[in-house]
This record gives structure tokens, sequence and C-alpha cells, in this order.
């Protein structure tokens, strides 16, 4: 029996072992993102990666704990973080009537600050103009970027594009874990083992020969 039951749990086993070193590296990914929207002001990705930081959490909770409802959930959630990360590349490939100047959209209007990278990407110079103009805000200081070799829409595009990858992964390994516990779920049974060892109670034989009995008056 023991030996079916290893056939049976092994491919769950090594699977969600596969999804658990993806999910790890999803997560590392989207703390590194966190980071640098962090440093831009950037509320709504914040926002975004925090969510996503803790269904990944519980996606990886319910592979351990082989809780198949947490993975549907997570991978659920997945499709919702395509469709987000999606809406970022088109948001700073300005698709459509998108506009990456706007601010109400990922800063929720409460800040004017753009991407962390937009002054911080690899070979930009960073020039602060004065005077500044008449419209500029007091707190914040007016500049000029040049010279760099990777436009920061560029940089955030990869980032979402390597979510997108990673999210897409993830949604395999997690209909796949869900179907090896499912079909695990099916083919044991917790009480009485395996049905092909269905269990049978001791028969009761007797050896003993009744012999007829005459009592004497």
């Amino acid at each position: 029996m023991w030996v079916r039951l290893s056939v049976v749990l092994l491919p769950a086993i090594s699977t969600s072992c596969i999804h658990l070193y993806a999910a790890a590296h999803t997560n590392v990914c989207v703390l590194e993102r966190q980071i640098f929207d962090f440093l831009g002001y950037q509320w709504a990705p914040i926002l975004a990666n925090f969510v996503h930081i803790i269904i990944v959490i519980l996606g990886l909770f319910g592979t351990v704990q082989y809780r198949p409802r947490y993975i549907t959930g997570y991978a659920v959630w997945l499709v919702l973080w395509v469709t987000w990360n999606v809406f970022v590349i088109c948001f700073y490939l300005e698709a459509g009537d998108l506009s990456k100047e706007t601010d109400l959209i990922l800063t929720f209007n409460i800040s004017m600050h753009r991407s962390w990278w937009m002054e911080n990407g690899p070979g930009c110079t960073v020039t602060s103009v004065t005077p500044a103009p008449d419209w500029a805000p007091e707190d914040h200081r007016y500049i000029t970027v040049s010279g760099c070799v990777l436009e920061y829409q560029y940089i955030e595009v990869a980032h979402s594009s390597l979510q997108i990858f990673l999210a897409l992964a993830g949604f395999i390994y997690a209909c796949y874990v869900v179907k090896c516990i499912t079909e695990e779920e099916d083919s044991f049974d917790f009480i009485g083992g395996f049905d092909s060892y269905g269990y049978q109670g001791p028969q009761k034989t007797s050896h003993l020969q009744l012999q007829p009995m005459y009592m004497s008056k």
C-alpha cells in the first residue's frame, strides 16, 4: 500500500516544489518592483504589488498544506494581475487615449512624481532648471533629463512584461497542482486505504461438529 501511495503522491509533491520555487521568484521580483515604486511614489502600483504579495503567500500556504481552494484563488488573482500589467504596459506606451504624463492613474493625483527610473535610469543626466517656471509647484524642482541609454517607460514595460511571464507560468503550475491534488483525493480513501485494498473482516468458522444429546429420565 505504501508503494502505491508514494506513486500517487510523488507527482503532486514534485509539482508543488516547482510551484513553490516559481512563486518564491515571483515574490522576489515583486519586492524589487515595490521598492522602486515606493521611491517614485507610484501609489496604485504600490497597492497592487502589496495585494499580489499577500495572494502569493496564500498560494504558497495552499501548496504546502494541499489546500486546492487557496491555490484556485491564487490562480484567479493571477488573471487579474496579468490584466493589470497589460494596462501598465499600455499606459507607458500611451496606447489609445492613455498618457504617461497623467498623475491621476498611478499616483491618485496625490503627487506629481513619475517613475523612479525617469531620473535614475542608465546613463541619465539630471539638470536643474533655474529659475523654475511660475507654474511649477514650490515643493518640486524643475529639471531636464538627458542622455538616457534606455527611457524609463521601457524599463517599466520590461518590469510588467516579466511579471506577465511569471504570472502565466504560475497559473499553469497552479492549475496542474490543483489537478494533482484533486486526483490524489479521488484515488485515496483516507478511512479504509485504497479501494483495491478493501478491508475484509475475519470470517468466523466453526470446526466443531454438533452431536445430539440425549437426556435420561
